[in-house]
């Protein structure tokens, strides 16, 4: 009697462990992307090119969720706030964060990175961030010079040391890097006197901006009489407004996607004079080692 009630007690704890195990392997996996405008789009897109999910076609670098037309595997997108994102990793399978948020957070694409968005810096990757003017001060030769400055190798060697893996330059340089942490910390500290310069205002966006301390320094260097100066925004719907408006001179907060949406849905007349940088988004997990073990515990989808 006591052998078959161990052995009736043995079989149901294996059935109910069996049954948690179904009811896990059941249950959808949720993966978190970027809330806002071209960032969700950025999220899907690298989501498709995961494996993870399709999209329609038509939709070319903008998707948004009415626009995933299948997915591969159990998962459910779910966009969040993206400066909340890497606080809220652990509540998802995974989710695609920005280097801007990633890296104070201790996340390293290179190191922690299941998948790292593709940043091409050719031609027409609607992810390189960019000097924007008003259209018809497109060839203003100041405004070319700032952007001359800002695509030299020193400034190029900033982004990739400052910024460890949040930036990388979206202009030709030279890989061969030679400027230190220390060197590094001296560009922050640099200061310029505008006295006599001819002031050049560029509208900004967040904490990460010390790369125009970089170009400050190439353009005393070089004795070109120009002072940056940064005028800050607490909202992107607002540096190309100001700019439009006459308020600054240039901006530099935004990528190519986010400038033709804005720029088309506010009647904005502003044109790209220079790119700058790239910042990858990234899939990143604390519940899975790898993109084949996300999938894995996701489960394929019946086709």
């Amino acid at each position: 009697m006591k052998k078959n009630i161990r052995r009736f007690l043995s079989l149901a704890v294996s059935l109910v462990l069996l049954l948690a195990a179904s009811a896990a392997a059941a249950e959808t996996l949720q993966i978190g992307v970027p809330d806002d405008g071209t960032n969700l789009s950025r999220g899907i897109k690298l989501l498709e090119t995961a494996g993870l999910l399709t999209v329609r076609p038509e939709a070319g670098y903008t998707p948004e969720i009415a626009d995933i037309t299948g997915y591969l595997y159990d998962i459910e997108v779910v966009p969040v706030q993206a400066n909340t994102l890497p606080s809220t990793l652990g509540d998802f399978g995974a989710s695609t964060i920005n280097g801007t948020y990633a890296i104070p957070n201790g996340l390293l694409p290179s190191r922690d990175g299941l998948i790292i968005e593709k940043q091409s810096e050719s031609g027409d990757n609607p992810y390189v961030n960019i000097i924007v003017a008003r259209t018809a001060d497109k060839d203003n030769e100041t405004y070319a010079k700032v952007v001359a400055a800002y695509q030299t190798q020193q400034v190029a060697e900033f982004l990739l040391v400052n910024y460890s893996e949040a930036f990388f330059p979206a202009f030709d340089y030279d890989s061969n890097i030679t400027l230190t942490e220390e060197q590094a910390k001296e560009i922050v500290a640099y200061t310029s006197d505008k006295e006599g310069k001819t002031v050049v205002k560029v509208g900004v966006c967040g904490a990460n901006n010390d790369q125009w301390k970089a170009v400050q320094k190439v353009l005393d260097e070089e004795n070109a009489g120009i002072y940056i100066e940064l005028v800050e925004f607490d909202a992107y719907n607002l540096p190309n407004e100001a700019l439009n408006s006459g308020e600054v001179d240039l901006n530099a907060f935004q990528h190519k996607a986010y400038l033709a949406k804005d720029a088309g849905d506010n009647g904005y007349d502003l044109t790209v004079i220079g790119d700058t940088l790239i910042a990858p988004l990234t899939l990143y997990s604390q519940k899975y080692a790898s993109l084949d073990a996300l999938k894995e515990a996701a489960g394929k989808t019946a086709q």
